[in-house]
């Protein structure tokens, strides 16, 4: 079976309707994923539409070569290479995009696969990397990294209490052998983790906390927010769905900013149309999964929709 068929995209229709599609616009998909959201943006694009869409793992472009559509152009990027992206697509950044959509976070498929390491429902190698094709893999950095590095990145990116506990053993147990599985290092946790949340196990937190830093979650997130703005036209949308408190907070704070015009200086007589203008109007209130959708998909339930505008002027 085809991994679009087994993956169910969140939050499907309320994205692409916050994107409120033009026939002839141009849109972005930074996060590809599987395919779902691209498909259905197609769907409503007419003849002259475009779609760019972009992701870091490679086994997400490949499959994306299934799509057999001229409107689409897909490239292996991460989200936060999104203006060199519309660059290197021959989109003009001064016409500007109609649209920008970010799916933040891990797909199911990859959590299911269990030879990407992201998951300790499987046993398999320490790798977490969404970009199989570079960079450092956890096993990698946990072989290298000291008890304060650990101990930081487990409790900041998974808000996990026991992150000191949990680091100290990681550096006592490689030095007799490197942890190189998923099973080893799940292991491991849950014999330091004594207590935790009824349902929850005791690894969750030390695994996202593991894959955010990995893949430089948070940092891709700040990155490629004010790029979008700066290839969105006046009138385009920007739509980011989150599933961790992390990420949604990022995108909470930059369209409140952004939604704040600058400070005019003090005593300089401006009329009303010179005075700083915002540069984003949020569209309604954070969105998130309807029940029906989380009783289909438990992965739904942490998602939250954030939707903008863009307004006149461009970010600096």
């Amino acid at each position: 079976m085809s991994l679009y068929l087994q993956h169910q995209t969140v939050l499907l229709r309320e994205a692409v309707a916050a994107l409120d599609i033009k026939p002839a616009g141009t849109y972005i998909d930074g996060t590809f994923g599987r395919g779902g959201h691209s498909r259905a943006i197609l769907e409503r694009l007419g003849p002259e539409g475009r779609l760019l869409a972009l992701d870091c793992d490679p086994q997400a472009v490949v499959l994306a070569g299934e799509i057999r559509d001229r409107r689409l152009q897909v490239m292996h990027r991460r989200f936060a290479d999104l203006a060199d992206a519309v660059s290197r697509a021959g989109i003009e950044i001064e016409a500007g995009v109609d649209g920008v959509l970010l799916d933040i976070g891990v797909s199911s498929p990859q959590l299911d696969d269990g030879a990407r390491g992201f998951s300790f429902r499987y046993d398999a190698p320490l790798d977490m990397r969404m970009d199989t094709t570079q960079g450092e893999t956890a096993a990698e950095w946990l072989l290298r990294a000291g008890v304060q590095e650990i101990t930081e990145v487990i409790r900041n990116y998974g808000e996990e209490r026991f992150a000191f506990q949990i680091a100290k053993k990681i550096v006592a147990a490689r030095r007799e052998r490197p942890l190189a599985s998923t099973g080893e290092l799940a292991a491991l946790v849950r014999a330091t983790v004594r207590t935790r949340e009824p349902g929850q196990d005791a690894a969750t937190r030390t695994f996202q906390a593991l894959r955010i830093h990995i893949n430089q979650e948070l940092e891709q997130l700040a990155l490629v927010l004010p790029q979008a703005m700066t290839v969105l036209k006046q009138g385009g949308r920007l739509v980011v769905i989150s599933f961790h408190s992390l990420e949604d907070r990022i995108v909470k704070h930059y369209m409140r900013d952004e939604a704040v015009p600058d400070h005019a200086p003090r005593k300089l007589p401006l009329r009303a149309a010179e005075l700083p203008q915002p540069r984003l109007r949020p569209l309604g209130k954070p969105l998130r999964a309807s029940a029906a959708e989380v009783a289909a998909n438990p992965r739904a339930r942490s998602a939250v929709m954030r939707v903008a505008e863009k307004l006149a002027g461009r970010a600096a």
